[in-house]
């Protein structure tokens, strides 16, 4: 059977079994602690047996014991189109249950709504593309081009045993892949009154985090001492901390400020428009700012400080973390910035570097997207959107995989999804679940994109397995999310 061209194909089943496969999910305790510790294979155990039960063959990988990551293949119609990689991660951060309303490893669904750690951050998406999945194989249903499906371990920390350990050990899974989706995109964002809008992702920002180390003489603290690394290191944080960065507006940005204001109906930004008139759009478009503030310039705010031992002994060293975020094609300036910046007293090194990303807007998958979005939501309006932050879809970028961020989800006025990320009492409206199986059925379905130069991912930076080679003071170890 070939791909319909509208929904009789879904069956009542499928929008139980989103629902149920998220509560199940998070009732499993994928929780990652960092440092290598984390058991995903419960949940990849769920998941394998899943696709297994409807036919899809379902492969199950492991760098350590408890890492586990599952990968299938879904043969498309068209051998000579690109095939898509549809990835989501299995890990979720930690909670504190003390903190929550309801357990956050409870899956409970009251009053219409998913409770639980993974609701938004991904165990939802996860459940989509399952439930879809099996949809598909109870009907019949071929998708145009080959879909991928990858569930991943590790996203929540370096992804060294998830996405990165796929890439580098088992790329060939991957074969023919152009594009993917993944998470944080496709939600409603309420921009005022009457206007909903739907950031799709094309583009993220690298991850930069550093450490600062200054040093100087330890000493009695009763005495002069003109070389305090503490003195010194608190003068570069602050510097840090108060750096004005240049407006750096990525084609993504740009489309996505240019489209925000036709829609609010102000003055289109001029190409060549100044850090000011940028800032002056920003003002005027109200909470639709909020998802192009963060990324029209990098960015590093200062995180941690450790020093000292004793309040009247000066340390001969001092750190700090930073948590810094580059632009496509503003690393160079991150860089030469940062030097500046910490001055000749104050080392600094990557302590966790990912490259940025940045994906075509023109492809037919941007297009489909942004149209089976408007298609169930009449009225609302897909907009192209860069994340500040970053998702598996670095790894993969290895590969030439375009990396999209689309997760739909019709959320209701006041529901605030991106606060959820990591935070308390996650959660997730039914209705949001079975609107997302619609829209990413028909996306999946209404596209068949065939690979070419356009359609692989644009990444920046060094060699990207490698590290950047940009400045010999560079520390980096790559890894993932």
């Amino acid at each position: 059977m070939t791909a319909p061209t509208d929904e009789g194909h879904l069956d009542a089943q499928v929008f139980d079994e989103v629902v149920r496969a998220t509560s199940e999910l998070i009732r499993i305790d994928t929780t990652n602690h960092g440092a290598g510790e984390g058991n995903e294979r419960p949940a990849a155990e769920y998941v394998a047996s899943a696709l297994a039960d409807v036919g899809i063959e379902p492969r199950l990988l492991e760098k350590k014991s408890g890492r586990t990551n599952v990968v299938a293949r879904i043969e498309g119609t068209d051998p000579a189109a690109g095939a898509l990689l549809l990835h989501g991660h299995l890990d979720v951060v930690p909670a504190e249950p003390a903190d929550w309303t309801v357990h956050p490893f409870s899956g409970e669904v009251r009053d219409g709504v998913v409770w639980g750690r993974g609701a938004i951050d991904m165990k939802n998406a996860d459940a989509m593309a399952l439930s879809l999945a099996r949809a598909w194989a109870r009907a019949g249903v071929r998708p145009p081009r080959d879909i991928v499906l990858a569930f991943t371990a590790d996203e929540e920390d370096s992804a060294e045993f998830g996405s990165d350990f796929l890439v580098r050990e088992h790329p060939e899974l991957f074969e023919g892949c152009t594009e993917g989706i993944s998470e944080s995109g496709a939600f409603t964002f309420h921009a005022g009154p009457g206007m909903r809008l739907y950031p799709v992702a094309a583009g993220e920002r690298g991850t930069a985090w550093l450490k600062l180390t200054a040093h100087g003489r330890a000493g009695h603290g009763s005495k002069v001492n003109h070389a305090n690394a503490v003195s010194r290191l608190a003068a570069a944080v602050h510097r840090i901390g108060e750096h004005e960065w240049p407006v750096r507006l990525t084609p993504t940005v740009r489309a996505a400020l240019v489209r925000l204001a036709e829609l609010h109906g102000l003055r289109p930004l001029r190409p060549d428009a100044p850090d000011a008139e940028v800032d002056a759009l920003l003002a005027e478009l109200g909470p639709a700012a909020a998802l192009v503030e963060p990324v029209v310039r990098n960015s590093a705010n200062p995180t941690v400080l450790e020093a000292g031992y004793k309040v009247n002994v000066i340390p001969g060293t001092a750190t700090a973390r930073v948590d810094g975020r580059m632009l496509p094609g503003a690393e160079e300036e991150f860089h030469a910035t940062l030097d500046a910046l910490t001055g000749p007293e104050v080392d600094w090194e990557f302590q966790h570097r990912e490259i940025p990303l940045q994906a075509p807007l023109e492809s037919p998958l941007f297009a489909a997207m942004g149209e089976a979005l408007e298609h169930f939501d009449p009225g609302a309006h897909a907009v192209p959107h860069c994340m500040s932050g970053g998702t598996d879809a670095k790894q993969f970028s290895r590969l030439g995989v375009a990396g999209y961020g689309f997760t739909p989800l019709k959320l209701p006025e006041g529901f605030d999804y991106q606060a959820l990320f990591h935070g308390v009492d996650e959660r997730v409206p039914v209705e949001a679940l079975h609107f997302g199986i619609r829209v990413l059925d028909r996306t999946l379905l209404g596209t068949a994109a065939r690979s070419s130069t356009s359609a692989r991912a644009s990444t920046t930076g060094g060699d990207p397995l490698g590290g950047d080679r940009a400045t010999g003071r560079d520390a980096t170890t790559p890894s993932g999310g």
